[in-house]
């Protein structure tokens, strides 16, 4: 086994630590990188993924051919295949001219594929294809094209995961995960992450032309427990923050503090939606609208049948019941319930104790609720169809992995597909 200078390889490329998880994925990427062998880099998202594949590609054969990276996930579906693949004149609007794509531009040289996650089932088909023989066909075309690139792919994602939900071939997945690269988050790199601190103070000291910033002991010891879930990417936009606004440029643990986000056990980034059992809520901001907008009408439904219960049970002469009678137009009566007079005394009542169910049991709870009429402003019954299908379609007919986006059982789509004649 070659050699391998380490400490010259991270001088060469920028890449400040001393970490033993940091100094083995340097290690793996040099290694590998005289072979022909395609690699798959993981890590989070901020960690330096891209840096490795150009280790990789620096320290190979390929070092004089082109390297491109590319962004999975910032191409969309419709246009992804003519980037990487090309197109012929006429192959769809807007195909004034014939174009040739990132595969055959880079031909002899290194594409870096980020986000491979990202990528669309239909695109993967075609790059597995030139994984295996080399081949790929322009959008538009009969013609098959030879190219000779190698692939280096990286993802902050769990494809094991995505492959098991069918957003991912496994095929390719194998294909791809030939030598796999984990870049280690920052938090896990222990004395790296001042060492960086260190040198961005020091360059953002340069570019904005003041005294460089430093730390008390007791600043360093906050700095090196925060968890930085942004990574690298998240460590510079602070040191850049504080080099810019802080008049004092020896920072010690309590003023650092406003500088980093009170909550440390994940992401501080807000989402609209939990995911649940790992799916991935990918819809639209309206199909996310009408998924609040279901849940706050069956909440709405039970509270109004709970208060008209109550108002009927106590509240004498039903004055109140009388005026506001508009609001409880819609729910059914409950049968059972009188109104008493008021010389009566009330019986005693109680809320139900609510009983611990299981995830099928609040389905079919749920799912059991009166609705409201169909004078509804909103046509929900319409919008809920409406999301069934594009679930449905996303996932090719696959019910469990189009209810789990949905955030209902099994059970409960067929049922829904049923009550929409929906055929599956």
């Amino acid at each position: 086994m070659r050699n391998i200078d380490i400490q010259s390889i991270k001088q060469r490329f920028g890449i400040i630590g001393n970490s033993p998880l940091l100094n083995y994925a340097i290690q793996v990427a040099a290694q590998v990188a005289p072979t022909e062998m395609t690699v798959l880099i993981t890590g989070e998202s901020g960690s330096g993924k891209e840096s490795f594949s150009k280790i990789i590609h620096q320290l190979s054969p390929r070092k004089h051919g082109q390297f491109i990276a590319i962004n999975c996930g910032a191409i969309p579906e419709g246009t992804i295949d003519s980037e990487l693949f090309g197109h012929e004149k006429g192959s769809f609007t807007g195909a004034t001219d014939t174009r040739k794509g990132y595969f055959e531009v880079t031909d002899g040289g290194t594409i870096f594929l980020d986000e491979i996650g990202e990528m669309p089932l239909a695109t993967q088909a075609r790059l597995l294809r030139v994984l295996e023989n080399g081949e790929f066909i322009k959008v538009g075309s009969s013609k098959v094209q030879k190219t000779d690139v190698r692939v280096v792919a990286a993802t902050n994602v769990n494809l094991i995961n995505a492959v098991e939900r069918g957003r991912f071939r496994e095929d390719l997945y194998y294909r791809l995960n030939t030598v796999p690269i984990t870049v280690p988050p920052l938090r896990e790199r222990g004395e790296d992450i001042y060492l960086l601190f260190r040198k961005f103070a020091s360059d953002f000291a340069e570019r904005y032309r003041v005294k460089s910033i430093t730390l008390t002991p007791d600043a360093v010891e906050e700095l090196l427990s925060f968890r930085f879930p942004g990574n690298i990417r998240q460590l510079k936009n602070i040191v850049e923050q504080i080099s810019v606004l802080e008049y004092e440029r020896e920072l010690d643990a309590a003023r650092l503090r406003h500088y980093l986000p009170r909550e440390q056990g994940g992401s501080q980034v807000p989402a609209l939606l939990a995911r649940e059992n790992g799916a991935d809520h990918s819809f639209s901001e309206r199909d996310l609208l009408y998924k609040v907008l279901f849940d706050m009408r069956r909440d709405v439904s039970d509270l109004k049948k709970l208060v008209y219960e109550l108002m009927t049970r106590q509240s004498g002469d039903n004055e109140l019941l009388k005026e506001h009678s508009h609001l409880f137009e819609n729910i059914e009566q409950v049968n059972h319930v009188r109104p008493y007079k008021s010389a009566e005394k009330p019986e005693p009542y109680y809320l139900p104790v609510q009983q611990p169910r299981d995830d099928e049991e609040y389905d079919e709870r749920v799912e059991d609720i009166s609705h409201e009429t169909e004078e509804e402003g909103l046509s929900l019954e319409s919008m809920e169809k409406e999301m069934i299908l594009k679930a449905l379609k996303k996932h090719n007919n696959k019910r469990k992995y189009a209810a789990n986006d949905l955030g209902i059982s099994e059970r409960t789509l067929y049922r829904k597909l049923k009550q929409y004649d929906i055929e599956n």
